[in-house]
């Protein structure tokens, strides 16, 4: 009975652990850096010399903008922001959406970049998603969100031929989201950022960025590898179900007892 009791315990403890990730209101699963939040916020809101405000394009609140394909900064995890900025300034990473940040990510310093990484990482707004009904209405073509989840969720293992075997696959097909990104997208620093709740044009741009290779900054080339095994509308459906992913976990509405 005592064994029973410590099972149930310890499987309560690691329930309450996976569950933490979840917690998506708690400053505290967020990983912030140590720049100068003041410097990052001044340049955010009102930017330096011929590096324009940010939030021209990125929003007040830094929730992205559909219309622009600009993606929500706010809250993502600091190592992901500071290393677009790093690959934006070497060129290592090329803006094909609006063509700006190569340029704007060269006008600033490296101190700048750490500290408007370090701002957008720990600014924290609500936002639940891109409005789908909207995007449909204006003509874009939008996916089917149960669609999108299983393939987050489960991926599609029996796409199996070509894929990378400098991966270590042994035609695994295509790997499920979460398997890096987390539950509902949330994100596991310091490599992969959270992709939950992120605006849906800039989800699909940026999938069919890494699928032709006009994007290239990943790491061992896991997003490329990834990508070409995907069609538009895996692409779209996929986009639509993480726009709008709800961060928390479910839970569990039973409560583990012991007699």
């Amino acid at each position: 009975m005592r064994q029973l009791k410590n099972t149930v315990s310890i499987a309560a403890l690691f329930l309450g652990l996976v569950a933490v990730p979840g917690a998506y209101a708690s400053k505290a699963y967020y990983s912030t850096g140590n720049g100068n939040v003041a410097n990052g916020e001044a340049i955010f809101k009102n930017g330096k010399g011929d590096v324009p405000a940010c939030q021209s394009c990125h929003g007040e609140d830094g929730s992205g903008n559909d219309d622009m394909k600009t993606p929500r900064l706010a809250g993502q995890y600091f190592n992901f922001i500071y290393k677009q900025l790093e690959d934006f300034a070497a060129d290592r990473r090329i803006d094909r959406t609006m063509s700006v940040m190569n340029a704007n990510a060269k006008g600033l310093t490296e101190q700048d970049r750490r500290d408007v990484a370090t701002y957008v990482s720990s600014k924290h707004t609500e936002f639940k998603g891109s409005d789908l009904a909207a995007i449909k209405a204006s003509g874009e073509k939008v996916g089917e969100i149960y669609k999108g989840r299983a393939l987050v969720e489960y991926g599609s293992p029996e796409r199996n031929d070509g894929f990378p075997k400098e991966l270590g696959s042994k035609g695994v097909g295509v790997s499920a989201c979460k398997s890096c990104h987390g539950v509902a997208g949330n994100g596991a620093p310091p490599m992969y950022p959270m992709i939950g709740q992120q605006r849906y044009a800039y989800l699909v741009n940026q999938l069919k960025n890494w699928r032709d290779g006009s994007r290239a900054n990943d790491p061992k080339g896991q997003m490329q590898a990834i990508a070409k095994r995907l069609s538009d509308d895996d692409i779209a459906n996929a986009a639509a179900y993480l726009t709008q992913a709800n961060p928390l976990t479910p839970g569990n509405r039973h409560t583990p007892y012991s007699h």
